[in-house]
């Protein structure tokens, strides 16, 4: 059951991929409205799965189910939604790719150090960086400017040889939190 409503949480990402997709290429904003409301509810099944796997054996494979999931959700899809809503520039490219690749190595990290950090409840007490969920409060931030018709393109990009949005700085900060060091109490 946990692997179902895992999968429920992928598939909220790609669809919500595919929208930006549509997006980008019709200038639909309720298509990006739809886009954008995919993610909460991929956070939903992510959090259910959780509750639905800590209630029944969770398995080697719904863990490594969940990590993929949560890339294309947490990761890949807000990457996705950027683009879409114009951060193109060289430099706003290159930031999307580091992003991703911080959420990627973030759980790669988790799901290699997770036993070692189990109390002796047999729980985690915290997670070491920011989970990649985290990155909802980048997708909130565009689409507030989204709903004020503010286009993170149309924030002035900088040319540092190739062109720089600010709106893409946010994505750096989300991407390299997740890879600190930081610790996050796990609730």
């Amino acid at each position: 059951m946990a692997d179902l409503i895992t999968l429920g949480n992928a598939a909220c990402g790609i669809g919500s991929i595919l929208l930006a997709f549509r997006y980008a290429l019709e200038r639909e904003r309720e298509v990006l409205w739809a886009s954008i409301a995919l993610l909460p509810i991929a956070l939903i099944c992510d959090f259910a799965d959780g509750f639905v796997a800590r209630k029944r054996r969770s398995s080697p494979f719904g863990g490594d189910l969940d990590s993929l999931a949560d890339v294309i959700s947490f990761g890949v899809a807000p990457a996705t939604l950027g683009y879409a809503l114009g951060l193109r520039g060289g430099w706003d490219a290159l930031i999307l790719v580091i992003f991703v690749s911080c959420g990627v190595a973030r759980l790669a990290r988790y799901n290699i150090i997770a036993d070692s950090m189990k109390t002796a409840t047999g729980k985690v007490s915290h997670y070491e960086g920011t989970p990649i969920p985290t990155s909802l409060i980048v997708v909130g931030v565009m689409a507030g400017l989204f709903g004020a018709h503010v286009a993170p393109d149309a924030l002035t990009g900088w040319r540092v040889g190739l062109v720089l949005h600010p709106a893409s700085l946010m994505y750096l900060a989300s991407g390299l939190l997740m890879v600190s060091r930081v610790k996050v109490p796990k609730p």
